[in-house]
């Protein structure tokens, strides 16, 4: 085994700013739908599309991230745009209409979508290479553990005060202390890019990884669906009014067991197993959300799909990186992102005309059809696509 250290300054800097970012972004996302409904009566086939804007800005800005933080100081983007990120917060707080509301949200995609990619990359320069794959695998710990625990504090302090003032303040500072966390990072030096490259696609997007994109894109959209509307179909349909809480603490939970776990699977290279565990267990999880419309089940499905996002995130995020090259790191990133986004955006939209339109019933078995979907697709097609391609044979 390599005696090579883990867990150095920088890296451990990169996973804490990486958690207040995603902490400070979704410490909000399953109250907007009930904020929206009750500062603007907004419908929630309108909420589906302001919610989605931050999605498709992120979708924009992504394949640009990956070229901007390969080709100049990867640093001083990561700086820059944390900042932006972090000032935009302000707007939630001003926004008086629903359309200066949505032009906000959107608005906050752009510096989203480039200090994830900004951020990650550099996570994986400041790591050892011989516990690149164990590192990686940790990393993703950061950002899905704030996924799923921001929500559970957001959901705990609007049940106790029912202020959305008080959250965006929170959100506010939370990505403040993020900002300056990870300005204390020291990059390892790289040579300027000096000479003019040629532009193309695989610049912006790694091609090789196509299928790997369309297949995560898969199991994004069924998250989608259901990290945006749980809160308002519990309290709608299960009559929970506390109960979302404890739903994304018992994800956190499966999140973090997976990735401990995953993590030591995925530094023997096991990665293809680790991944078909995952999306295994993930569609056990969305199938039984949406089959079994009862308290015990809507918190069993939510340890599933937590220990099966935990154990499929990381292995996707090796196999992209192991079908770029060195120098495409940056643009490995911005393409899991990207393909993810694009996922989430569509689980928002159309969830939201389902939930208007037909029922949360149908929303949900989307969601777990989708998931089914993309089971079938990796079973048979990517995990031997990625065999074929993978450049560390």
């Amino acid at each position: 085994m390599s005696k090579e250290k883990l867990w150095n300054r920088d890296y451990c800097l990169a996973m804490t700013g990486n958690f207040l970012l995603f902490f400070s972004f979704y410490i909000l996302t399953p109250l907007l739908p009930i904020y929206l409904d009750a500062q603007f009566g907004a419908d929630k086939d309108v909420m589906g599309l302001v919610l989605s804007g931050y999605v498709v800005a992120s979708l924009l800005v992504r394949p640009f991230s990956g070229y901007m933080v390969d080709t100049f100081d990867r640093k001083k983007v990561l700086i820059i745009c944390f900042f932006i990120f972090f000032i935009i917060f302000t707007g939630y707080i001003g926004a008086g209409t629903l359309l200066m509301f949505a032009i906000v949200r959107t608005v906050h995609g752009l510096p989203f979508g480039a200090v994830t990619v900004a951020n990650s990359t550099a996570a994986i320069d400041v790591l050892p290479s011989g516990r690149r794959n164990e590192g990686i695998g940790f990393y993703g710990l950061s950002n899905n553990l704030a996924m799923a625990f921001a929500p559970s504090v957001g959901i705990w302090i609007y049940n106790a005060t029912s202020n959305f003032s008080l959250l965006f303040w929170i959100a506010l500072f939370t990505a403040l202390a993020g900002f300056v966390t990870v300005s204390m990072i020291r990059l390892p030096y790289r040579e300027p890019v000096r000479e003019k490259r040629h532009i193309s696609l695989d610049r912006f997007f790694l091609v090789p990884a196509w299928l790997l994109a369309v297949n995560i894109c898969c199991f994004a959209l069924c998250w989608g669906i259901m990290s945006n509307y749980v809160a308002i179909y519990s309290v709608e349909v299960l009559h929970m009014t506390e109960g979302t809480g404890l739903f994304f603490m018992i994800l956190s939970l499966g999140l973090f067991a997976s990735r401990i776990q995953g993590s030591k699977a995925l530094a023997k290279g096991k990665i293809v197993q680790n991944c078909i565990i995952g999306i295994l267990l993930s569609l056990v999880g969305f199938t039984m959300f949406a089959a079994v419309p009862h308290e015990w089940a809507y918190y069993i499905s939510a340890a599933l799909i937590g220990l099966g996002n935990g154990h499929m995130y990381p292995a996707f995020l090796n196999m992209f990186i192991k079908l770029a090259r060195v120098d495409q790191r940056g643009t490995a990133n911005s393409s899991i992102l990207t393909s993810w986004d694009v996922g989430m955006g569509l689980g928002i939209i159309i969830g939201g005309f389902l939930l208007e339109y037909i029922s949360y019933s149908a929303a949900f078995w989307g969601a777990a059809v989708m998931q089914g979907v993309g089971t079938i697709l990796f079973l048979l097609a990517t995990r031997y696509f990625f065999e074929r391609r993978r450049l560390d044979k």
